[in-house]
């Protein structure tokens, strides 16, 4: 059994992580949940050529992200232009520690290459880059058995993500 003493230190260290966590550049107007990108720099932004009428021959063709995909070069640049202008968690600017990422996936109809629809996103967060790949995996699959439309799709990450995750993976 811990000790009060030890109760009340461990509750001090999940504050303060959680703290830690929650807390970005108020300079940028960033989110309070580091998980999201900040809706003024990163609003999302989706393919034209990706419409309810399109899917078939587009999203849910097997290898269509591969062939829509924006060179690495790009999306690298990108990424280092964001985090040293302060789109980044705490300070932290070390590339490693993001994943340049579509906020609308491409697997939903995202812009490839489209600056509103890219961001730095963390990758070492609870709500990390991991958990979002897996929401717009599940995502895909049911536009593509039209379980869910395609507007809906994109709204989910246009909105909250996190949100969304929770309501079709659990």
């Amino acid at each position: 059994m811990r000790s009060r003493r030890s109760h009340a230190l461990g509750w001090s260290v999940g504050l303060f992580v959680t703290t830690l966590v929650v807390s970005v550049s108020p300079a940028l107007g960033a989110p309070t949940n580091p998980a999201l990108p900040n809706a003024r720099l990163t609003p999302g932004a989706t393919n034209p050529a990706v419409t309810p009428a399109t899917i078939r021959s587009t999203i849910c063709v097997v290898g269509y992200t591969s062939r829509i995909r924006p060179a690495e070069s790009y999306t690298e640049a990108l990424k280092f232009r964001q985090l040293d202008s302060g789109y980044n968690l705490l300070g932290d600017t070390h590339a490693r520690d993001y994943e340049e990422d579509h906020l609308v996936p491409l697997e939903v109809g995202g812009s490839p290459s489209a600056v509103a629809n890219l961001w730095p996103e963390p990758r070492h967060l609870l709500w990390g880059a991991s958990r979002k790949d897996h929401l717009e995996d599940v995502l895909h699959g049911l536009v593509c058995r039209g379980a869910v439309s395609l507007s809906v799709a994109q709204r989910v990450f246009e909105t909250n993500w996190i949100a969304g995750y929770r309501r079709y993976v659990g």
